[in-house]
């Protein structure tokens, strides 16, 4: 599984399948081959859902968004 959590305050946000986090990899961009954080807003959960994002993970994203203008999300595996 793999975890999510915000970026600046390390929020849990919940768990996602494999096949969600190649959805982020493959269509956000990482700033180096390492990387494990995005920014998320909402054209960027439009982007996901519309390109593969499970429902599941399109509803963690935006309840960390929420009425923000967005948030650095990050991943880990475990």
């Amino acid at each position: 599984m793999i975890s999510l959590k915000l970026k600046d305050t390390g929020t849990y946000l919940g768990t996602v399948e494999e096949r969600d986090l190649q959805v982020l990899i493959n269509q956000l961009e990482e700033e180096h081959k390492a990387d494990t954080d995005y920014f998320i807003c909402l054209d960027t959960i439009d982007l996901l859902a519309e390109n593969g994002g499970s429902k599941h993970l399109i509803s963690l994203l935006q309840q960390a968004v929420g009425e923000s203008e967005g948030v650095e999300i990050a991943w880990t595996k475990g």
